[in-house]
């Protein structure tokens, strides 16, 4: 029998989840033993999953799992050099070039487990059948905000932390702008045609802040692209890869301009392919804005762990989109589990 096992998420600041105790429900009605380990942050309450008839573990007990059970989380798992045995899904952040990457693959050669990459996970087009990204471009924007509100308070962003939901969020950050009696600032996206850039393009113009939006036909050309440096906030909402142009180059630190926050949405500051290789590091929810310039002002927002600032929508929705697939667990070496086995093969060849 095909078993799925739902660890606990042991990143701060991570409430969300990749099922819901319907999802988890509709697994053992299709034959999957469905395991879930106990949390104390999970958004979505535990008794859920017990009412659905779910096995229960002990929290972060994932280590001792079955040998043949297939451990499912979101984010990271601890950095302690471990070998890693079982199959996981998860956001593994290992196929791009990413430095601390390359650790996790030799966890898990290690090991002789294999990472079914979240990230990979697609369709036969090349499309990734579940993302997070239109909340992650949601919040993206929501903190990109509250980085520029910062700055005309003279201050540097503050901490940020969870929102019981998007209307809360809301609330929270129109009075902040609300408080600064200015006009609104000006906000170029781009992505804007995906999922993370119509998410940041919507709380923008939720907040009343205009948005130009450009996607792969505005940039084309690969730069450079002065326009950007005419916004006040510059918003990323592509992932980067081979190829992508350069948005921001490191000269526009001290370029006359009128950008003084961006929100890189796609968050990849130790790939070969950073397309705002202005940063150097994530930030996080205690210190979320980086200054990268005094002289004009610069601020980067680069969180990697956006949409848990609104985890229960944030969960219910990627969950119904990854649901389809996780029904597919009985078979996997076809379809998606079949390609992004195929992906990680390719990443750990010797």
């Amino acid at each position: 029998m095909t078993h799925l096992w739902v660890r606990a998420e042991q990143r701060p600041n991570e409430e969300r989840v990749g099922l819901t105790p319907e999802g988890a429900k509709a697994l053992m009605d299709a034959g999957i033993k469905v395991t879930v380990e106990a949390s104390s942050v999970r958004a979505i309450p535990l008794q859920g999953y017990i009412d659905a008839g779910c096995d229960i573990a002990a929290e972060n007990s994932w280590p001792t799992a079955p040998a043949d059970a297939i451990i499912f989380g979101l984010k990271e798992l601890p950095e302690d050099g471990t070998a890693l045995p079982h199959r996981h899904i998860m956001f593994g952040h290992a196929f791009k070039g990413q430095h601390s990457g390359k650790a996790l693959l030799e966890r898990f050669k290690a090991g002789g487990g294999t990472l079914y990459d979240l990230e990979y996970l697609v369709d036969e087009t090349g499309r990734r059948v579940a993302a997070f990204g239109y909340w992650a471009g949601y919040a993206g924007a929501a903190v990109t905000l509250k980085t520029w509100a910062a700055q005309q308070r003279g201050e540097i962003c503050g901490p940020v932390g969870v929102y019981s939901g998007k209307e809360a969020l809301l609330a929270d950050l129109g009075a902040e702008l609300d408080a600064l009696n200015i006009e609104r600032p000006t906000s170029i996206v781009i992505g804007a045609l995906g999922r993370v850039g119509t998410g940041a393009a919507d709380l923008c113009e939720a907040m009343g802040v205009k948005v130009t939006k450009w996607d792969m036909a505005e940039t084309a050309t690969g730069g450079p692209f002065p326009e950007i440096l005419d916004h006040d906030l510059f918003l990323n909402c592509i992932f980067a890869r081979p190829g992508t142009p350069v948005f921001v180059p490191r000269d526009a630190l001290t370029a006359d301009r009128k950008l003084s926050a961006i929100g890189d949405v796609a968050c990849d500051p130790d790939s070969d392919y950073n397309p705002v290789p202005v940063y150097d590091r994530a930030t996080s929810w205690d210190a979320p804005a980086l200054r990268v310039a005094d002289t004009p002002i610069l601020d980067v927002m680069a969180i990697d762990n956006l949409p848990s600032m609104l985890p229960v929508e944030s969960s219910e929705d990627y969950a119904a989109q990854l649901l389809p697939s996780l029904l597919a667990l009985g078979d996997l070496d076809a379809g998606v589990w079949g390609r992004a086995d195929a992906t990680f093969k390719e990443h750990t060849a010797d």
